[in-house]
């Protein structure tokens, strides 16, 4: 998924706690979802921040020499600048594009 393109808002929100439960019919089990949703964002945006930034790798190990370069700076910022993980997963699952599942629940189900 191309975050960059997410409208989750940069700052803050307040969210009304019975509309995040209103998917689940429970907030502690929304708050859940959420939380590993945005921890799969948070891998993703490293992986590819760590594989930009790996272009920038130099071979040396010389501590005297440090180079300041514009591009790397850019894309830090960038990345910087984006929503956070937890903001984003947010709006995915109010929007209704986090699919998830309960497997105890659909165990009782099946015992009926």
């Amino acid at each position: 998924m191309d975050y960059k393109k997410s409208n989750a808002p940069t700052n803050t929100v307040t969210r009304n706690i019975m509309e995040l439960a209103e998917e689940t019919g429970n907030i502690y089990e929304s708050v859940a979802i959420i939380a590993k949703r945005a921890n799969q964002i948070a891998v993703d945006l490293k992986q590819e921040l760590s594989k930009k930034l790996q272009e920038f790798a130099s071979t040396n190990d010389n501590l005297d020499e440090v180079f300041e370069n514009r591009e790397q700076i850019e894309i830090s910022r960038f990345y910087e600048k984006l929503p956070k993980p937890t903001l984003i997963a947010t709006q995915e699952f109010i929007e209704g594009k986090v699919y998830f599942r309960n497997p105890a629940k659909m165990q009782d189900e099946d015992d009926f």
